[in-house]
């Protein structure tokens, strides 16, 4: 199993930014997947979840409003929108899926 995330980088608050977590090694669309982050000197926490079809979601209360999670299971692909990014948004952002965990991408929010 491989996850490979992509699209952080540092954005304004208020900004935007969309991430991707390409995936291999497994029957994607098989598999609910989940968006995770870690801010400095904190736990992991989760994000955002999605079913295997799409139709179901869930989302942390920090964060309901503002992230949106989809996928693509064409493309393997899962994806997590993030609006009116703030700067308590700052982490390094994980694809999970089961017991795996992509490399993570780090998102800076900072004026």
């Amino acid at each position: 199993v491989q996850l490979a995330e992509s699209g952080g980088g540092l954005v304004q608050p208020g900004g935007s930014l969309r991430l991707s977590c390409v995936a291999s090694g497994f029957t994607f669309s098989r598999y609910g997947m989940s968006w995770y982050r870690q801010a400095p000197g904190k736990a992991r926490e989760p994000v955002a979840g999605i079913a295997s079809d799409g139709g179901t979601t869930n989302y942390a209360d920090s964060v309901k409003g503002r992230f949106t999670i989809s996928r693509d299971n064409a493309k393997n692909t899962v994806y997590l929108q993030m609006n009116s990014l703030k700067p308590e948004d700052t982490a390094v952002y994980y694809c999970q899926v089961y017991t795996y965990w992509g490399q993570g991408t780090q998102v800076t929010v900072s004026s």
